[in-house]
């Protein structure tokens, strides 16, 4: 089941108010997250249902789900060569299995912390969301897909 008022169900214009959509594995939307404050932020949802949490989903999609997550986060380490990832996964209003993957550098203002959600202080435009996009999908290319 998809909900047209989620923005991982309907994409469009709901998602694009804080998201890109970079693009889609069989069992995930992967999306660079438009506050770029730690640079590389990306967003790993789940693409086939609307599905709340990881114990929704059976063993095999969950396994799937989670592959994507890593794959994502050593494209984000080969890319951006953070000193740590985040992973942010919180449900409270919006209700779709999501993860926010957080490349965290020992010199950058959270460092030691959680990360904020949104910040607010590095919002970037779809051109340059197309940028990291493109650098995401290249690095996903090379060392997860071998060619």
């Amino acid at each position: 089941m998809k909900l047209e008022t989620c923005p991982y169900c309907s994409r469009g214009k709901l998602l694009s108010a804080f998201g890109y959509l970079a693009f889609k594995t069989e069992t995930s939307l992967i999306i660079v997250f438009k506050e770029q404050s730690k640079p590389g932020r990306m967003i790993v949802a789940y693409r086939n249902d609307h599905v709340a949490e990881l114990k929704d989903l059976d063993e095999k999609e969950r396994n799937a789900f989670m592959k994507d997550v890593a794959d994502i986060a050593k494209c984000i380490d080969y890319v951006y060569h953070p000193d740590r990832i985040n992973y942010g996964a919180y449900g409270d209003t919006l209700g779709h299995l999501h993860f926010h993957l957080v490349p965290k550098y020992k010199d950058d203002f959270e460092w030691g912390g959680t990360f904020s959600m949104n910040p607010h202080k590095v919002e970037i435009a779809d051109d340059e969301c197309e940028v990291i996009a493109e650098k995401i999908r290249d690095a996903y290319k090379k060392i997860i897909e071998g060619k």
